[in-house]
């Protein structure tokens, strides 16, 4: 019999691991894939694809106890060799070969792309088909790191906000939303749908936990077929309460843009040399009220206001261009957003009812981000929802939470992989999308 007592320790190394090596001359077993080969006659640089990056392996004919021809691009390897210092070589170091280790090999030596060129000259078309390929590629796989940092960043954040992390189920039997937009499927014979957002959810466990968040899945059955809209993306949630208006929600997400800035100038530098990316100067983002920026937008840059309740595409451009304009920002939260245009249970403003307490966040004159007060008074909410026209069925269980006291409490929710397409520069959510789900793919 034998007892696990824990992670075993391995003694291949990792290229962090290498590059704390204190003496060049040391032998050491590293493993990988097979990036790509090039042979230069009796010498070939053989280039392993690790997960922190490329490491420079070199092939000399009679230092070796192989043939070259024994190694195949995308087969993986464990290499014995002697580490040495080379500034010419990704992360300056490389590795001598001594002996191989055939882990396994393709069985289809012609790749379907060219994943070691630096940037793959191919159509979105087909970096989709092939996707689990097509991340191999170097700058490809970066993106997803850099998503990974976002992420990370978002739990880590609130973690230190006293949030409390949750998992809300995805099948229901209503929309949060409303509407058509909702994907209709049969659960044991009864009706249920996908859901559109955890919204009922976590605004139930505010009176039970004062601060929550999620990351996951959402679903939305828009017939869009535009390059910044998905039917299934992922969602950075968070409710809070005690709340002293919905400027508080903004100004969390404003602190956790800033620690994720950080934490990706820290911890994804090389990510972000990969794709040369400059991070975004978050020190402090402007807010300006819907109406006011639409005149203002419609003004400056001649443009006519075609949708008095909602912000239309062209027009999050032109906010966008101003922000960075006249404040110097790639960031702005647009307030106030018509109550004709917001959920049942958006706090409608005081002063004037015609708007809410709600805002959106734009990032390069893309809506990254929904947000706002909620109405926490049970009374006003059913008020709110008789004078819509809406039904109460199926919102039973929401409802009564409300009967049972809630305080002030708002939320928001950020769209991780618009976050990601804008801060990388993409043109296209699907770049930054690992497998996209939209109108016409359901695969891979």
């Amino acid at each position: 019999m034998e007892y696990l007592t824990g992670v075993k320790p391995k003694e291949t190394k990792e290229i962090s691991e290498l590059l704390e090596q204190t003496e060049a001359g040391t032998k050491v077993k590293v493993n990988g894939a097979v990036h790509t080969i090039r042979d230069m006659g009796t010498v070939a640089f053989v280039i392993l694809r690790k997960r922190e990056g490329l490491l420079q392996c070199v092939y000399e004919e009679g230092s070796a106890d192989f043939e070259l021809k024994d190694i195949k691009e995308a087969a993986t390897v464990e290499v014995e060799g002697i580490l040495e210092e080379n500034e010419k070589a990704p992360n300056g170091i490389e590795i001598r070969m001594e002996s191989v280790k055939i882990l396994s090999e393709p069985e289809d030596e012609m790749m379907p792309l060219a994943i070691s060129k630096w940037k793959l000259n191919t159509s979105l078309e087909a970096k989709l088909n092939y996707r689990s390929i097509s991340l191999r590629n170097i700058r490809e796989r970066a993106k997803f790191r850099i998503q990974e940092g976002l992420t990370r960043a978002f739990r880590d954040f609130l973690y230190s906000q006293e949030f409390t992390e949750i998992h809300t189920p995805k099948i229901g039997a209503k929309g949060a939303e409303g509407g058509a937009n909702i994907f209709k499927l049969e659960y044991f014979h009864r009706p249920a749908v996908l859901a559109q957002s955890p919204q009922f959810y976590k605004q139930m466990m505010v009176g039970v936990f004062d601060r929550v968040f999620e990351t996951a899945p959402v679903f939305r059955a828009e017939k869009h077929n535009t390059k910044r809209h998905l039917n299934e993306y992922t969602s950075l949630d968070f409710e809070m309460g005690y709340i002293d208006g919905f400027e508080d929600i903004m100004a969390m997400e404003t602190g956790f843009l800033q620690y994720a800035m950080e934490l990706l100038k820290k911890d994804y530098a090389r990510e972000l040399k990969v794709l040369g990316v400059e991070l975004p100067d978050v020190s402090q983002i402007p807010a300006v009220k819907f109406a006011d920026i639409k005149e203002i937008v419609a003004e400056k840059y001649n443009h006519k206001m075609r949708n008095p309740f909602d912000l239309e595409p062209e027009e999050e451009v032109l906010i966008g261009r101003y922000a960075k304009e006249e404040w110097g920002s790639d960031f702005v939260f647009v307030t106030h957003y018509p109550s004709k245009k917001r959920p049942f249970y958006a706090m409608d403003d005081p002063e004037d009812l015609r708007y809410t307490l709600s805002f959106d966040l734009l990032f390069r004159g893309l809506e990254i981000t929904t947000g706002g007060q909620r109405i926490h008074d049970y009374k006003m909410l059913t008020d709110k929802i008789a004078a819509r026209g809406m039904t109460e069925e199926g919102m039973e269980q929401y409802l009564a939470t409300f009967k049972h006291g809630m305080p002030p409490h708002g939320g928001l929710g950020i769209g991780l992989e618009r976050l990601t397409m804008q801060l990388l520069g993409e043109d296209n959510v699907r770049e930054t999308t690992l497998f996209p789900r939209d109108l016409s793919r359901l695969e891979p």
